[in-house]
């Protein structure tokens, strides 16, 4: 009998697909695999609201954002678990998610059920405890939304991108709430909008892979092949139509640019997010947006672009 999160090597046969290798480790590596590290880079969101009113200059408030960092976090490592104790046999079946820690067998499902609750309750009561009562109603509404698209709201057409959606606005609306600071309605539909532009190109990025294999055979989401790639290109062309305007918008708002300052640096930002977008519409339109994290950390050029916009803005900021 095979040791839990092992397989028998069978050799395949000919002309068929060699099956995924099984995970490797122990029972924490594998609880730490199901949190899903890679996806913690989008919780440093929280850090947009205070980066954009300049309020990152003190240890209080980082610290305070690194907390805000850490519960949002767990949140999310809370979500991925109840998630993938919940499709545990439906990923069994899948070519690729059978390779998770929960469907492989290398963490009991009961277990992932009690360590995400846990999970959930930690960040709640942490963010009522270290931040302030709203901070908490953020978290709570964000893990409720997660929960619900984990059961239902993923089968839902269209709202599943807007709920996806909700979780990045949740984000960087709590680094804010935490420290009482004002939240300007364009920022507020520049992230949306942003968020949602990623979200649907991510959908369309799929839609179209899925069709190169030749229809939903071994599509990741079973929402995917109710969607048209029209659709999700119109979808994601208009939110980066908003989100760019919204963002000029928010840019303007301040009205006539520091006298003092060498630049009208808030408005030459303008032309930095606009390349983004346009560089990463690049990728969507080809269908190879599929993994945001992928196209945001290893792209050079717009990384390049997106230190460039960082630069201005903190310029802008800074009065300089």
């Amino acid at each position: 009998m095979n040791e839990p999160g092992t397989a028998l090597l069978v050799r395949p046969e000919r002309g068929s697909r060699r099956s995924p290798a099984p995970p490797r480790g122990g029972l924490l590596a594998g609880l730490l695999r199901t949190a899903r590290p890679r996806q913690w880079v989008k919780n440093l969101l929280v850090l947009a609201a205070p980066a954009a009113a300049g309020e990152l200059d003190s240890r209080s408030t980082a610290a305070r954002l690194a907390v805000v960092f850490v519960l949002f976090t767990a949140a999310a490592a809370a979500v991925y678990l109840i998630n993938d104790a919940r499709d545990a046999e439906a990923d069994r079946a899948h070519p690729v998610k059978c390779r998770r820690p929960v469907a492989a067998g290398l963490v009991p499902v009961q277990l992932a059920y009690v360590v995400g609750a846990l999970l959930a309750a930690l960040a709640v009561a942490g963010a009522a405890a270290f931040c302030n009562a709203m901070t908490g109603a953020l978290i709570t509404a964000y893990l409720s939304m997660q929960l619900a698209y984990c059961i239902w709201l993923k089968h839902v057409l269209v709202v599943d991108m807007a709920v996806v959606t909700t979780g990045f606005l949740l984000r960087a609306m709590t680094g804010g709430v935490a420290l009482d600071i004002p939240l300007s309605r364009w920022f507020l539909i520049t992230t949306g909008f942003g968020a949602l532009f990623m979200v649907a190109a991510k959908r369309y990025s799929e839609a179209v892979q899925m069709d190169g294999r030749g229809g939903g055979k071994g599509a990741t989401r079973a929402l995917l092949s109710e969607y048209t790639t029209g659709y999700l290109r119109f979808v994601w062309q208009l939110a980066a139509s908003v989100a760019v305007l919204a963002y000029c918008l928010w840019a303007l708002e301040n009205g006539v640019p520091n006298e003092s300052a060498l630049l009208p640096w808030r408005q030459l930002s303008m032309i930095a997010f606009i390349l983004a977008v346009l560089r990463y519409a690049v990728f969507a339109d080809r269908g190879t947006a599929g993994e945001p994290e992928d196209v945001v950390l290893g792209d050079r050029a717009l990384a390049v672009i997106g230190l460039v916009w960082a630069a201005m803005y903190a310029c802008a900021v800074a009065g300089l």
